[in-house]
This record gives C-alpha cells, sequence and structure tokens, in this order.
C-alpha cells in the first residue's frame, strides 16, 4: 500500500497581508507564504509537511480568502483547537489561518476551483490606513465608460494582451464569469470572476481599463488590443499593492 494512501487531508482557510512577503510561492531564502505555512505545520504536528496552494499570488498581493491543502498522518485536525491557536501564534501576524477542513483525499486546492475573484482598489486621496492595500491615484475616472469596457471584456476568451510574457501555460483562455467597477466613497473598486487567471492578469486589465476611463483610449481601442493577442498593446500593469483575491469556489461536495 502507498504511505500517502494512509494519509489524511485538509484544507486551510487563510487570510494574508502580502506587503512584507515575495508572493504565494516557495523561494529559497525569501518569506512568502507557502514557505511560512509549510514550516509552521511543519513543526506543530512533528512531521514534513507539503502544502499546496489554490494559486500563486504575486509579490505585494493580499489575500482576504484562499484556500491550501496538505496532508498528514494525524486524524481529526479539524476538531484540534490547539493546532489552529498554535498556527496563529507561530505564523507572522499578517497571516491568520481560520479553518481546518477535512476533505476527500483527491481534493485539490488548485486544480478543484470552479473560479476565483480579485478586487482592485484605487484610492483617490491619500490615505494613511490604505497606502498598503490601495493604489493612490488622483485623476478622476469614468466608471460607466469602463463598465462599457468590462461588457466587451466578457466577450472574449483569449487574454494573451493581458498575460505576462514567457509565462509557461498550454492555454490563454479564461472563462470570465463577471467583471464590473463600482465606486465606494473616495475608492474605485473592480470586481473579477473567472475559471482561471493568467499571470499579472487583472493588473493588466486594470490599468488597461483606467486609460478608458481616462479617454486615453476609446472603447474599440480597447477590442482590438484584446483582439490583438499582444501584450505590448495593453496599458501598463498598476502595482501589485491595491489587488486582493476574495473568494475561491469550490464543488459542494469538497468545501
Amino acid at each position: 500500500m502507498n504511505p500517502d494512501d494512509l494519509k489524511h487531508r485538509y484544507f486551510l482557510q487563510l487570510a494574508y497581508k502580502g506587503t512584507s512577503f515575495y508572493g504565494w510561492q516557495l523561494q529559497p531564502d525569501k518569506p512568502t507564504i507557502q514557505g511560512e505555512l509549510t514550516r509552521a505545520l511543519s513543526t506543530l504536528l512533528k512531521e514534513e509537511i507539503e502544502v499546496t496552494g489554490a494559486g500563486r499570488t504575486d509579490t505585494g498581493v493580499h489575500a482576504r480568502y484562499y484556500i491550501a491543502h496538505f496532508d498528514s498522518v494525524q486524524k481529526g485536525l479539524e476538531k484540534d483547537e490547539k493546532l489552529l491557536y498554535g498556527l496563529n501564534s507561530v505564523l507572522p501576524e499578517d497571516i491568520a489561518v481560520y479553518r481546518i477542513i477535512p476533505v476527500p483525499h483527491t481534493a485539490h486546492a488548485r486544480f478543484d476551483a470552479l473560479s476565483r475573484t480579485y478586487r482592485y482598489y484605487i484610492t483617490t486621496r491619500k490615505d494613511p490606513f490604505l497606502k498598503d492595500t490601495a493604489y493612490l491615484y488622483h485623476v478622476r475616472l469614468d466608471l460607466p465608460l469602463m463598465n462599457r469596457a468590462c461588457r466587451i471584456l466578457m466577450q472574449y476568451r483569449d487574454f494573451t494582451s493581458f498575460s505576462k510574457v514567457h509565462t509557461d501555460v498550454k492555454t490563454f483562455h479564461c472563462n470570465i464569469l463577471d467583471a464590473r467597477w463600482t465606486q465606494e466613497d473616495h475608492l474605485y473598486v473592480f470586481t473579477i470572476r473567472a475559471d482561471r487567471f493568467l499571470r499579472n492578469m487583472v493588473r493588466a486589465i486594470v490599468g488597461t481599463m483606467m486609460e478608458v476611463g481616462e479617454k486615453k483610449i476609446d472603447l474599440e481601442a480597447f477590442r482590438k488590443i484584446i483582439e490583438t493577442k499582444d501584450r505590448s498593446a495593453a496599458g501598463k500593469s498598476v502595482p501589485a499593492h491595491g489587488l486582493f483575491l476574495t473568494e475561491i469556489k469550490y464543488p459542494a461536495h469538497i468545501l
């Protein structure tokens, strides 16, 4: 029998502020979310733990809701309140674990996700409480026009124009389920939900839509940017610190 068949799989629900980390993915000699979780779980459970995340977030990107999974020989960890307390005690203050959830052994935090939702925040005025979590931009944006651009965006599936170049993916196709701009006091908020995202995709879309909102390009030009399938045709990527992963959906039998 494979020793892994004797292990139990768990999902972790967590949140993190990405300012002090070099993204999700483990990197040698650099603080990452995956690295901190791996170290904390291995120490507390006294076994070698590997943590798999729902996806990579880049340096400086935050997550209000994130799912990762790990396997352990120990059963019933979801009932161990001391473990949850211990995790939050040893993890950096910018990472919080909220739940440990038993799942089927085949459940996968990344591959079983049905959709992910991101939000990007732009603040139009200097706010000391938002300096690490919203992009300060003083120019007024035309939100109705940007929402028309959202409707154009949702007509397409190939988003090569908004992907980081030289990225190792088999397809640039994504199914965008929702995209919209809203305003909350002095915040412009872009919300986007899709079955998958390309590297740098949300930040490139936001940067390009801001050019629409400033009327530097019109809607037809925005459409052509998507159709060219060329990253150099699109606008610049906005800074990472305004981006949050806010929701991940899974099949009901998993989560």
